[in-house]
């Protein structure tokens, strides 16, 4: 399993804690657990990552519907990797602590006459996670259609949390 490329491009050279939010299979979480980062995953389906509980924290928690399964708590490191849901945005933002790292990659408009997901609702809008992040530090950003074998509409920040006194 190939951790996201952006996720390995853009996370800190120093490890420390990292939330992998939506984790589905597990593929960052594991490469963030290989690298020495202290890693929460959280999904609705935690079958496929419960052989990793050695490896990192698993959380069976249904985002969408249900209470925030790390509320409180802060990371150096949020991920979120194929997943989008709007009403949430405050929420990961707010689990990233001040000087940390949000890595975020998902379909944007577009993919939807392409393939999955095929509901606008869960597409990013042009410019959406930019927007989202304005009043951070961006590291990189990209809005843009990948040509090639999976050819796809993607949105990717890496943006740094602003310390208070910034």
């Amino acid at each position: 399993m190939t951790p996201s490329a952006w996720l390995q491009r853009f996370a800190p050279s120093t490890p420390g804690t990292a939330l992998d939010v939506a984790c589905g299979s597990g593929r960052n979480l594991r490469w963030l657990a290989a690298a020495g980062w202290q890693v929460t995953g959280v999904d609705r389906d935690t079958a496929a990552t419960a052989p990793l509980q050695s490896l990192a924290k698993i959380v069976d928690a249904d985002i969408e519907n249900g209470p925030w399964p790390v509320d409180g708590q802060q990371f150096d490191l949020v991920v979120v990797c194929n997943y989008l849901w709007r009403p949430l945005f405050d929420t990961i933002k707010s689990a990233v602590k001040p000087g940390g790292c949000l890595v975020w990659e998902t379909f944007a408009d577009g993919q939807q006459t392409i393939g999955r997901p095929s509901r606008p609702d869960f597409l990013l809008q042009r410019g959406e996670l930019l927007r989202v992040c304005h009043d951070w530090r961006i590291v990189a950003y990209e809005d843009l259609f990948e040509a090639g074998v999976n050819a796809r509409y993607v949105q990717r920040v890496a943006a740094i949390r602003p310390s208070p006194t910034a």
